[in-house]
């Protein structure tokens, strides 16, 4: 059980590591394909505040990541169940606001690490 949440972990940080390239350095060309949704003219309006973002999307990552590192169990627990929430309540939000497939693609593999932490 444990190496499937650490795996699940690792695939939602990956995810938001790829979040964070489009979103600050491939708006204009990868996020046309993601937000199919948005106008093409937008998308140079919003080239900055996709950029911060993105950021915002690779501290979720970092901190995802940083759990591997902790070596109190706890501790990793407890951080890995912070931003794993973080995720899920971010791409509940996006789905709602944005495009509904954010919702599968960021919040359901974060609910499912939430749900098996939970279960172990």
């Amino acid at each position: 059980m444990e190496i499937i949440i650490k795996i699940l972990i690792g695939l939602v940080a990956f995810i938001h590591c790829y979040i964070l390239f489009f979103e600050m350095f491939a708006w204009e060309s990868r996020g046309k394909k993601v937000f199919t949704s948005f106008p093409d003219d937008l998308f140079g309006q919003t080239k900055a505040l996709a950029g911060n973002l993105g950021l915002y999307n690779g501290f979720l990552a970092g901190g995802l990541i940083w759990t591997f590192f902790i070596n109190n169990a706890e501790w990793s627990t407890n951080i890995s169940l912070f931003f794993l929430i973080c995720v899920s309540i971010a791409g509940i939000y996006g789905a709602v606001t944005a495009e509904k497939k954010i919702f599968f693609v960021q919040s359901l593999p974060a609910i499912i690490a939430i749900f098996l932490i939970f279960l172990k």
